[in-house]
């Protein structure tokens, strides 16, 4: 079986085909060019700097691009990397396709929608549930097929649905726990909170920022398509249920600095956070632990705020993750 990018240890070394997920041209402390690179196939990602580089290296090896890469993968500050000893672009003759370097959540896509769908009809408020069912269907093809991140938590094809899922999960245990919790409000901000990123991101190869995801960001978006399809279905602007609503996507960041507009000031919006911050960290930690051997600390993760975790020598559970295999 061919090895897959994230398959080798420290001090291997390795010829294997790879997409570009993501390259910058840089200066270094002596101000010489250099490629910071990001590396990817359907096993993760590993970052690589391609040293003595120029304008063409950019142009060349730029994001979304097959190579072939030579290299070595290291460690470095306690983070994996890739030595790069040499690059080459694949030809569309050799056989390659980007599909083939995208990770994909591993639920399929019909049963995250027929699961999703299955919230939806849970649903009782009816200017909620109407805004949900209008929204998904008007976005529904990214919706399912998006990644919820560039490269952080969920950063995978269906990854957004994947997150969304998993967020609903959660809601209905804190719901069922919790009975002055509003269901109804909670499930449609857990569906709508990060719809925005269909808008936000352009997709799940080679993901990027589009323009108004990096001038305007998907709580604004989301904020925005939700009074859009107010307005198409002829509900009442300043009704308070709309105000709910968009509360609930334009808060769920929690904090002014993690890029709120607001804070949370109902109970749902603050679960809804809480479930994202939840959800978000249990997906890095797993994606960690499951490219880290037993008996060892995982690589400092920048969402945990550079904390390192360990992966026990018996941990039956994290072999059984459905996280990200």
């Amino acid at each position: 079986m061919l090895k897959r990018l994230l398959d080798y240890n420290d001090g291997e070394e390795m010829d294997i085909v790879v997409l570009i997920k993501n390259s910058q041209l840089r200066h270094n402390k002596k101000n010489n060019l250099y490629l910071a690179m990001q590396f990817g196939d359907d096993s993760g990602e590993i970052h690589g700097n391609y040293w003595d580089a120029n304008n063409q290296d950019a142009a060349t090896f730029s994001t979304g691009t097959i190579v072939e890469l030579n290299g070595k993968r290291e460690e470095y500050q306690g983070r994996p990397q890739i030595r790069i000893y040499s690059l080459r672009v694949v030809g569309p003759q050799e056989g390659y396709n980007l599909d083939q370097f995208i990770k994909s959540a591993p639920e399929p896509i019909n049963e995250m929608e027929q699961e999703i769908n299955n919230f939806v009809a849970q649903i009782q408020n009816k200017t909620w549930k109407t805004i949900v069912e209008y929204l998904l269907k008007k976005w529904g093809k990214r919706f399912y097929d998006y990644p919820a991140g560039k490269s952080n938590h969920h950063a995978v094809r269906g990854g957004l649905a994947f997150h969304t899922l998993s967020m609903l999960k959660d809601a209905k245990g804190l719901a069922d726990n919790y009975e002055q919790v509003n269901r109804s409000l909670l499930y449609a901000g857990c569906i709508l909170h990060d719809m925005g990123k269909v808008l936000e991101l352009t997709g799940p190869a080679a993901t990027q920022y589009t323009t108004e995801g990096n001038l305007v960001g998907h709580l604004v978006l989301i904020d925005e398509q939700i009074m859009l399809a107010a307005n198409d279905l002829d509900f009442d602007l300043e009704s308070e249920d709309l105000l709910l609503l968009r509360h609930m996507v334009l808060s769920h960041h929690g904090k002014f600095e993690y890029g709120s507009p607001k804070l949370p000031a109902l109970l749902e919006a603050e679960l809804l956070h809480r479930i994202d911050d939840l959800d978000a960290a249990v997906y890095a930690v797993t994606n960690a632990l499951q490219h880290t051997p037993q008996g060892q600390f995982t690589e400092p993760l920048l969402s945990q705020d550079g904390k390192r975790y360990y992966h026990p020598k018996h941990d039956p559970a994290l072999e059984k993750a459905r996280h990200l295999e």
